[in-house]
């Protein structure tokens, strides 16, 4: 598995294309995003195509704020899209180049350096020594561990749009933590679990009448 400093574990001769953007553009922690997601279970796990437009869009996000453009939420991955959709119209694409141009960014350098997805293979598989073995496992534990991501990310999104809004004086906000709940209720019984709960025990209590051999 790779470290955060990508520099650390580069193989002999030159870096990826992919680390030695991330070196460059200071994009600290984006690399061991890309291995956990590419390496997640079920329906956390992303695609290499995905995770390749996931990067350009940081990347996007990188080169605007080291020239410290300032951002409306959510505008990077609008920018991005707007340079590579194909259902773009021509106006809006020229509209967007412009933007970002006036920011101090060079698009057509930007443009070129955008990755594709074997680019990111490269850099995962040769630079991190990641994996993919999805191999049999556990249901329950497999399943806890997915809805533990996936509660762990939007906790993570959610933190991270109210610090954009705080930071840009939509919000005012103190030091906050952000915690998500999954609560099962079960509607024939009554009974209400959180997920992790429910999952432990094996069961609601449901299972008194209807399986009278389950073990709890």
């Amino acid at each position: 598995m790779g470290s955060d400093d990508e520099r650390s574990n580069a193989g002999p001769g030159r870096p990826s294309k992919v680390a030695r953007l991330i070196d460059e553009y200071a994009m600290e922690g984006v690399g061991a995003e890309l291995e956990a997601l590419w390496t997640a279970e079920g329906d956390a796990r992303s695609s290499l195509r995905d995770l390749a437009d996931r990067f350009n869009r940081e990347l996007v996000r990188a080169a605007l704020e080291r020239e410290d453009a300032q951002l409306l939420v959510g505008e990077y991955e609008n920018l991005y899209r707007l340079l590579t959709d194909d259902d773009v119209s021509g106006a809006d694409r020229t509209r967007a180049r412009r933007r970002i141009e006036r920011a101090g960014v060079d698009v057509d350098a930007l443009e070129s350096s955008f990755v594709s997805y074997q680019s990111i293979r490269t850099y995962l598989t040769s630079h991190r020594g990641a994996e993919y073995d999805p191999g049999p496992s556990d249901p329950v534990k497999s399943a806890e561990e997915h809805v533990e991501r996936l509660r762990g990310r939007t906790a993570a999104v959610t933190g991270s749009k109210l610090e954009q809004l705080r930071s840009q004086d939509y919000l005012t906000l103190g030091d906050a933590d952000t915690v998500v709940a999954v609560n099962v209720t079960c509607r024939d019984c009554g009974a209400r679990y959180e997920v992790s709960e429910l999952l432990a025990r094996g069961g609601c209590d449901c299972m008194g009448s209807k399986y009278p051999h389950s073990t709890m």
